[in-house]
């Protein structure tokens, strides 16, 4: 039975061994013994017994001891019974003002059930996107405005330790091999997903890995709370539904602009009697009420000879179900063909893509679309034609409403009527 140690250091700071960290994403027990020796204090043992990380976070029990040091498993204490214990601990051994002792029970619950100096940034609502440069630069995106985090870890060593313990923790493997790697964090935190890029040095210009961290809302808006927050009015909010259940739909912007927030909302209008399967690299696409709604998620190798199953992959086998309504997050690769298929087909679909204007989208769905296609470029601009409603977005705002009028055979271009 494995077993990993986290530990409150004699300086008050929070570390945590390797075989702890991988213990915390399959235990949930905690016996808890305080052993000193080699100067650490011991807080407790983890132990595998096959559950997951995720029901830690969702405060699954914890083994509890005769008292907090000593004693044979008793009773299952939930994380904020555990905690207090961690706090008697520190008032019975660390001699520190109180509002020291909050300070290092914040630090260690955030390190436990948290992303360590991250964790405030994590939990700010008005931060979208966290960008870790270097230990020493940490950027946020803050409503829209970028900025400097204002923390830093204490050195390149300490941040090392962090990444190792992201990539364990949300079972990444890290090699050369796989030196790029994105992955998701769906359950730590009750009101965000967290979606990761992280790239190792080996492939950076500089000695340290970079991290960019996506925060998704779990309770994302629906179209009614859009127009309050003045994404549109609520005519232009009644004219996309309108045309969003009766044609394929491509939500075009920038990074940030807003794409996934109105899919998601417009997705949350579907009929119920409407089977719907959404395909995606990363769950930022989630439901809330509707009764009928399948989500597929890539899924990367986690280690060099593991089975990858990106979005193509995942196209094609959504192409073979009986849904009324197929739906792709955001497209990237070839996945575009197998998207253009269902919707020249007579299938209603719907996806996001990048691009810096709305005539740009179309042929950004093209260029995707040709990495797996043998049609001419001129044939796939002829297919676009089945996307009838082209939405631009640009800083969280619908900025324009496109209405495909077809394809134009003599001037041998796409054709539309601007709506909004």
């Amino acid at each position: 039975m494995a077993e990993g140690v986290i530990c409150i250091l004699p300086d008050g700071t929070v570390r945590a061994s390797a075989s702890f960290i991988r213990s915390c994403s399959t235990t949930h027990h905690i016996t808890e013994e305080v052993i000193t020796g080699n100067g650490y204090n011991k807080i407790c043992d983890w132990r595998k017994n096959g559950r997951g990380f995720t029901a830690i976070s969702r405060g699954f029990p914890y083994a509890k001891a005769d008292s907090f040091g000593a004693g044979e498993k008793k009773e299952f204490l939930s994380k904020e019974q555990f905690l207090r214990e961690v706090l008697k601990h520190i008032e019975q051994n660390y001699h520190l003002p109180v509002e020291k002792q909050a300070d290092l029970l914040k630090e260690f619950e955030q390190y436990v059930f948290g992303y360590s100096r991250l964790s405030p940034l994590m939990d700010d609502g008005s931060i979208s996107d966290i960008r870790v440069v270097s230990h020493d630069c940490i950027r946020i995106k803050r409503e829209g405005k970028r900025m400097d985090a204002g923390i830093a870890f204490a050195s390149e060593k300490e941040y090392r330790q962090f990444i190792d313990y992201i990539a364990t923790r949300n079972q990444v493997n890290i090699s050369n091999l796989n030196a790029i790697q994105r992955f998701t964090d769906t359950e730590s935190h009750p009101d965000f997903i967290f979606r990761f890029t992280l790239s190792m040095p080996i492939v950076n210009t500089y000695s340290e890995p970079y991290l960019c961290i996506r925060k998704v809302p779990k309770n994302f808006p629906m179209m009614a709370q859009l127009v309050e927050k003045n994404m549109m009015d609520r005519a232009t909010a009644e004219l996309l539904v309108q045309r969003f259940r009766q044609g394929s739909t491509l939500i075009c912007g920038g990074n940030s602009s807003g794409k996934t927030t109105l899919l998601n909302a417009l997705k949350e209008t579907l009929p119920d009697d409407m089977a719907i399967l959404v395909a995606q690299q990363a769950d930022e696409l989630t439901t809330l009420f509707h009764p009928d709604m399948m989500f597929l998620h890539s899924l990367p190798g986690a280690s060099e000879s593991s089975v990858n199953y990106d979005l193509k992959h995942i196209s094609i086998a959504g192409l073979t179900m009986d849904v009324d309504f197929f739906i792709i997050g955001e497209v990237k690769g070839g996945e575009a063909l197998y998207l253009l298929n269902a919707a020249y087909t007579g299938q209603i679909c719907a996806a996001t893509v990048h691009a810096p204007s709305a005539d740009r989208a179309p042929e950004k769905i093209v260029d995707y679309a040709m990495y797996d296609s043998r049609y001419s470029r001129n044939e796939l601009m002829k297919m676009m034609d089945c996307f009838q409603t082209l939405i631009f977005m640009e800083h969280y705002r619908v900025k324009e409403i496109f209405a495909c009028l077809g394809w134009n055979a003599e001037k041998e271009n796409l054709e539309y009527e601007r709506l909004f």
